[in-house]
C-alpha cells in the first residue's frame, strides 16, 4: 500500500494513476487496509487526484475515497474534500461515471449529519439532477437527499432550494 501511494505521488501517467487508484480502492474493501491507507497519508494523496483533469483518474479517485469512507476516522479526513466533490458533481457531464462516483461518495458522507452543512449549496444541483438525470443518477441523488432529509436542520434548506 505504501508503494502504491508513493507511485501515485510520483507519476504523471494517467494510466498508472488509474491502475494504482483501482488497486487502492479494492484494497479498501478490508477495514485493516482502510486504517493503513489513512495512516500512510493516503487519503490526502488520493484526494489530490480529484483535481486531475483526466476524467477516468478523477472517477477512480472518487471510487477509492468512497470505499475508504466506510470508516468513521477516514470520514473525518475525507470531509475536507466534500465541497470539492459537490463541485465535481455539479460540473461533471450529466449522468457521467464521474458524476455517479461523486454522488456515491456524497451518499456515504451524508449517512451521518456531521457533514451536511458542506452540501447545502449543492441542493439545487441535486434537485436538478433528480429531474434531468437518468434512473441511475436519480437513484444516487435520492440517496443523498434522503440522508439530508433525515436531519431536521436541513429541512429549511431543502424546502427553500431554488431549482
Amino acid at each position: 500500500l505504501q508503494k502504491l501511494i508513493h507511485l501515485l505521488q510520483a507519476t504523471d501517467d494517467p494510466l498508472i494513476q488509474e491502475q494504482a487508484l483501482i488497486t487502492l480502492s479494492n484494497s479498501a474493501a478490508f477495514s485493516v487496509n482502510q486504517d493503513i491507507i489513512r495512516n500512510l497519508d493516503g487519503l490526502s494523496v488520493i484526494g489530490g487526484m480529484l483535481s486531475n483533469c483526466v476524467p477516468k483518474v478523477k472517477e477512480k479517485a472518487l471510487n477509492a475515497l468512497n470505499n475508504l469512507s466506510m470508516n468513521i476516522k477516514n470520514q473525518e479526513e475525507i470531509q475536507v474534500f466534500v465541497t470539492q466533490v459537490c463541485g465535481t458533481v455539479e460540473s461533471a457531464p450529466l449522468n457521467s461515471d464521474v458524476q455517479l462516483a461523486g454522488l456515491r461518495l456524497l451518499t456515504n458522507m451524508s449517512v451521518t449529519s456531521d457533514y451536511h452543512q458542506k452540501m447545502i449549496n449543492s441542493i439545487p444541483c441535486f434537485l436538478h439532477l433528480l429531474s434531468e438525470g437518468t434512473e441511475r443518477t436519480q437513484i444516487q441523488v435520492l440517496k443523498v437527499l434522503v440522508n439530508l432529509s433525515a436531519n431536521p436542520a436541513m429541512t429549511r434548506h431543502l424546502l427553500r432550494a431554488q431549482v
